[in-house]
């Protein structure tokens, strides 16, 4: 992605939203564009292209006891 062109990477973005994501042409226009990097971020996690950063469990986020 480095070296790649603002334009480049927006079309390759959208491209993944609409081919992988099934999002329509609205649906991707109408999208936070931070909302979006998650949904794909998601999708590449699922593909195994990318791995997560952390691996947590609802444990250690919701305190025992709530």
């Amino acid at each position: 992605m480095s070296g790649e062109s603002d334009e480049a990477a927006f079309t390759r973005l959208e491209y993944i939203a609409l081919a992988h994501l099934h999002l329509t042409q609205e649906e991707v226009g109408l999208l936070r564009f931070g909302h979006l990097l998650d949904l794909i971020e998601c999708w590449r996690q699922e593909q195994g292209i990318s791995k997560p950063r952390r691996h947590l469990s609802i444990d250690d986020v919701i305190p025992v006891g709530i």
